[in-house]
Order: structure tokens, then sequence, then C-alpha cells
């Protein structure tokens, strides 16, 4: 609801940028993440465009990497289920 209200808020001859990093949630389960809904809901509307970067795109210390990287193996291992 809230980035409904946010995105609602773009003026005449506006342009808006919403980032944020889909994999880092905090919310409790079974609560939908409004950036991964609206990504979802938004698609394909003209005027409307979505960049997702990789772990290549984004230059981290190789530690971090290496920690992103494990998380993205278990999220889908558990999306195949």
């Amino acid at each position: 609801m809230q980035m409904k209200m946010f995105l609602t808020r773009l003026g005449e001859n506006s342009r808006m940028i919403v980032t944020g990093d889909p994999s880092q949630v905090d919310l409790p389960s079974g609560q939908t993440s409004g950036l991964a809904e609206a990504v979802r809901l938004l698609d394909g509307i003209e005027g409307i465009g979505h960049v997702a970067f990789t772990h290549e795109d984004v230059i981290r210390h190789e530690l971090v990497g290496r920690i992103v990287e494990a998380y993205d193996r278990k999220s889908a291992r558990e999306d195949k289920k």
C-alpha cells in the first residue's frame, strides 16, 4: 500500500526512480514486498522501465559477494519447491 501511495504522487512532467534490493526484504513471513509487487504489477506498462542488476553488475568486497551468492542459491532452491 505504501508503494502505491508513493508512486501515485508523481507530478506532471516529473520522473521517478525507485531503487531497492529484492533479496533484502525484512518483512514478516507472508507479507508481500511493495517493491516486488510494483515490479510485477507494472511490468509492460508504457513509460515504466525496470532494470535488474546481477552480482556481476555490483562491485562488492569479495566476501560480501560470496555471501550474496550463497543466499541467492538458497532462494533459488526454495523457489523450486
